[in-house]
């Protein structure tokens, strides 16, 4: 079993920042992919971040200059800086990581979600 967990997120104001982090846990040998998409009520995932194990990243649109994603591969954690927030950035978001190698294969992950509001 494998499980994702997110913490950080919360209220901030326009133009402030919060850091997000997911840490998984279980009985992991590596992960390829983590990263964050996020999701409003009726509205579609977004892809926000994503990172690979050797630090490669993408970023939709949206967010690049103001979000940086980063990971602990020891810890098989991962971040999300975000500066800059606009009332847009509200969402939930979530966590997760794709390709997690364990003993008895490959498998994904999801977090539960982490809501961030931007609000004055």
């Amino acid at each position: 079993q494998v499980q994702l967990v997110e913490s950080g997120g919360g209220l901030a104001q326009p133009g402030g920042s919060l850091r997000l982090s997911c840490a998984a846990s279980g009985s992991i040998f590596s992960i390829y992919d983590m990263g964050w998409d996020r999701q409003a009520p009726g509205k579609q995932r977004e892809r926000v971040a994503t990172i690979t194990s050797g630090g490669i990243t993408n970023y939709a649109d949206s967010v690049k200059g103001r979000f940086t994603i980063s990971r602990d591969n020891a810890k098989n954690t991962v971040y999300l800086q975000m500066n800059s927030l606009k009332a847009g950035d509200t969402d939930v978001y979530y966590c997760y990581a794709e390709r997690i190698l364990i003993v008895s294969g490959e498998t994904n992950g999801w977090g539960r979600g982490t809501q961030v509001t931007v609000s004055s």
